[in-house]
């Protein structure tokens, strides 16, 4: 009832006209601050109900994205928008919360998720570092795509930009990825990513583009199993 007569009271004070003053228009014992106070609460609803509409349309589109494979290329830009990085590689995605991203140029490098433990192995310094998934998604949005958990979508917010590109930000402050963007070629039956684009908590912004996209091949499962090399160092986080 609050929600519905505040926005009747903003839409009021737009239509009357304007040589009416806001004491004339409001009801008995309500007051210019009151009025303002509503107003805004008006706005903030409004606002409030977009955002969660854009998050209930973003996962329900996700939850017909069960899997992809794809190559990827990738630019990283500074604040000033100077290019600092350039590589390309592959990305393969499977739910519930599997990830393989396998970086080829110009240095190689492997990020995997197996449900439970995300892997990180560097060859050139012959370093692996495991973490607990669950401690890394927020660092780690792109396991966001592997989700349909409530509880982790509500560390974020969710705007829609238009009908296939969707922003996503981190409510923790902390968090070193402040937004994902997510950017679609379809939204059919089975959605299709074109892009993506992260703006971490330094101002770095990194564009990754995706070709030959294929939403029809179930991945191996073995693809998500990481072995640790003989000979490499172990940094275990979990």
């Amino acid at each position: 009832m609050l929600l519905n007569f505040s926005r009747k009271m903003a839409a009021a004070i737009i239509i009357f006209p304007t040589f009416l003053s806001a004491a004339q228009l409001s009801p008995i014992g309500t007051s210019q601050a009151e009025i303002h106070k509503l107003t805004d609460t008006s706005n903030a609803s409004t606002s409030t109900t977009k955002e969660q509409l854009a998050k209930q349309q973003l996962m329900q589109l996700l939850e017909k994205l069960a899997f992809f494979s794809a190559s990827f290329t990738q630019q990283v830009h500074d604040e000033e928008g100077n290019t600092l990085q350039q590589a390309s590689g592959s990305l393969v995605v499977s739910k519930p919360n599997l990830v393989r991203w396998n970086t080829e140029q110009p240095d190689e490098s492997l990020i995997v998720s197996d449900g439970q433990t995300l892997w990180l192995f560097d060859p050139f310094i012959e370093q692996a570092t495991a973490y607990k998934v669950d401690a890394s998604i927020a660092n780690t949005p792109i396991l966001l795509l592997t989700s349909d958990d409530k509880k982790l979508w509500d560390k974020f917010t969710v705007s829609q930009i238009n009908t296939k590109n969707y922003l996503i930000h981190a409510k923790d402050s902390n968090s070193r990825v402040k937004t994902l963007e997510l950017n679609f070629n379809q939204i059919g039956k089975l959605p299709e990513l074109a892009s993506f684009t992260l703006l971490d908590s330094t101002g770095q912004l990194s564009i990754i583009n995706l070709s030959d996209v294929d939403i029809k091949n179930k991945p191996k499962m073995s693809i998500f199993q990481f072995v640790l090399p003989e000979g490499i160092e172990l940094d275990d986080q979990r």
